[in-house]
C-alpha cells in the first residue's frame, strides 16, 4: 500500500527529478523559487507551494548543490533516491510526499519556460490536466528525433481518438488525487508522462495543453532513441488495450474476418474452389480475437463499475 496523504492541503507541489543535472539545477531551484514567491504575492489568485526536488542517484555534483540550496530555501525539499531509479520512479517518490492537492511537474536541465507554472497551475481549476505543449515558436527538439515524435504523437492520436498536442512533455499541471487514481500503471521510466496522457484522454477527463517554449538541453541527456521510442509505440498500444480491449482486439478481428471472405471468393473465382484450410482458419481465429475483445471489454465495464 502506497502511504498517499489524505490531507492535502489546497496549493502546488512543484516535482523536478533530477540526474546528473549539475550544469542547469541551481538555476532551476532558483527560477522556479522565483515564481513560486510571485504566485504567493499575487493579489488576484495566491496559491502555498512547495518544490520537491529528487536526486536520481546522480554521479556529478547535483545532490550537494541541491542540499547547499535547502539551506535558504524553505520552500525546498530535497529527496535522494540513493540509487538511479529512473524518471517515473523518481516523480512517484516526489508525488508521494507532496503536501499539496496540485502537481506540477518540470525538468531540471533548463529545457521547460518555467515562469510558465504559476499560469498553468491556474488553468488547473477547469481541467484535470494542463500540459505544456511544445508547439510554441521556439522549439529545439534535435531533428533526428523529430520524425520518431511525430509518428509517435500521430499514433497516439489514432488509437486514442483524441487531440493530443504533446503526448510526453515534461511540464504539466494534475490534480495529485488523479495521479493517484492512475497510480498501478504508471511506470517508472520515461513514459511516465506518456501513460498518464494517455490514461486521462481514455478516461475522458479534461485536458488543455498550452503552448510553450522549448530550450536546448543543459547537459547530456540520458534518452535513447531508438529504444525509448519502441517503447513508447508498445505504451501506447498496451495503454489503449487496458481501456478499450474491444477496440484493438475486435479490429484485429474484423480484419481476419474480411481477409478470410476475400480469399474464399477470390479462390472461387480465379481458381474454381474456396480454399478451405486457409479461410476456416483465419476466419476462426478472427471469431477468437473477437471473443477475446468481447471478454476484455466485460471485464473492464466491470472494473468501471
Amino acid at each position: 500500500m502506497i502511504p498517499f496523504s489524505k490531507n492535502l492541503k489546497p496549493g502546488v507541489s512543484v516535482v523536478v527529478p533530477c540526474y546528473n543535472e549539475e550544469g542547469a539545477v541551481r538555476e532551476t531551484v532558483e527560477a522556479v523559487t522565483q515564481v513560486l514567491n510571485e504566485a504567493a504575492s499575487d493579489k488576484a489568485s495566491p496559491f502555498e507551494s512547495e518544490m520537491i526536488f529528487v536526486n536520481d542517484g546522480s554521479g556529478d555534483q547535483t545532490l550537494s548543490i541541491l542540499n547547499e540550496l535547502t539551506k535558504n530555501n524553505p520552500r525546498l525539499r530535497v529527496v535522494d533516491n540513493g540509487t538511479n531509479c529512473g524518471y517515473g520512479a523518481s516523480l512517484k517518490r516526489g508525488i508521494v510526499q507532496a503536501r499539496y492537492d496540485k502537481i506540477v511537474i518540470t525538468d531540471a536541465d533548463g529545457t521547460y519556460p518555467n515562469d510558465r507554472i504559476p499560469e498553468i497551475a491556474r488553468e488547473l481549476d477547469n481541467y484535470d490536466m494542463v500540459t505544456g505543449a511544445r508547439t510554441g515558436e521556439n522549439v529545439h527538439i534535435p531533428l533526428l528525433r523529430r520524425p520518431a515524435k511525430w509518428a509517435l504523437l500521430q499514433y497516439a492520436r489514432m488509437m486514442t481518438g483524441a487531440d493530443i498536442r504533446d503526448i510526453n512533455s515534461g511540464l504539466r499541471a494534475m490534480w495529485t488525487k488523479h495521479v493517484h487514481q492512475f497510480w498501478f500503471m504508471l511506470p517508472d521510466a520515461f513514459s511516465f508522462t506518456s501513460t498518464i496522457t494517455l490514461a486521462m484522454h481514455m478516461n475522458r477527463m479534461r485536458v488543455k495543453y498550452i503552448p510553450i517554449d522549448y530550450a536546448r538541453r543543459v547537459g547530456k541527456s540520458s534518452i535513447k532513441p531508438v529504444r525509448d521510442t519502441l517503447r513508447f509505440f508498445s505504451l501506447v498500444l498496451r495503454t489503449v488495450m487496458y481501456f478499450r480491449p474491444l477496440q484493438i482486439l475486435g479490429t484485429i478481428s474484423l480484419a481476419l474476418i474480411v481477409s478470410a471472405v476475400a480469399i474464399g471468393v477470390l479462390g472461387r473465382i480465379y481458381m474454381g474452389e474456396v480454399p478451405d484450410v486457409v479461410t476456416s482458419a483465419l476466419f476462426s481465429t478472427g471469431i477468437i480475437f473477437l471473443g477475446l475483445g468481447l471478454i476484455g471489454d466485460l471485464i473492464n465495464a466491470r472494473r468501471s463499475r
